[in-house]
């Protein structure tokens, strides 16, 4: 499982101008199953993606695509763990404690 961290780094009216963009670009995403859950940060400084995958370097390719990285509005930190406890709902995510 995946935290993906983005901050802006342009100023919130070219953010919200790609704004379109990026939905259409979570949207699907969320269609293939990769994306659980996102939001923009409070304060709107930026936002966070949780996603899962088997491999860092599609997901490194995911984060590549996002309009917001392509129009230069957004840097993304990718933090890699290990869903070991979580609700019921997401179970299916469980993932045993590495070592």
């Amino acid at each position: 499982m995946f935290i993906l961290d983005l901050t802006y780094i342009a100023p919130l009216e070219r953010v919200d101008a790609a704004l379109p963009e990026h939905s259409a670009w979570l949207d699907a995403h969320y269609a293939s199953g990769t994306f659980l859950a996102s939001g923009r940060k409070l304060p709107p400084d930026g936002g966070v993606i949780i996603a899962v995958g088997e491999d860092r370097a599609k997901i490194e390719e995911i984060v590549r695509s996002d309009p917001f990285s392509v129009a230069g509005v957004a840097e993304y930190a990718i933090t890699e763990f290990a869903a070991s406890k979580t609700v019921p709902a997401l179970e299916s995510y469980r993932q045993p404690f590495p070592g």
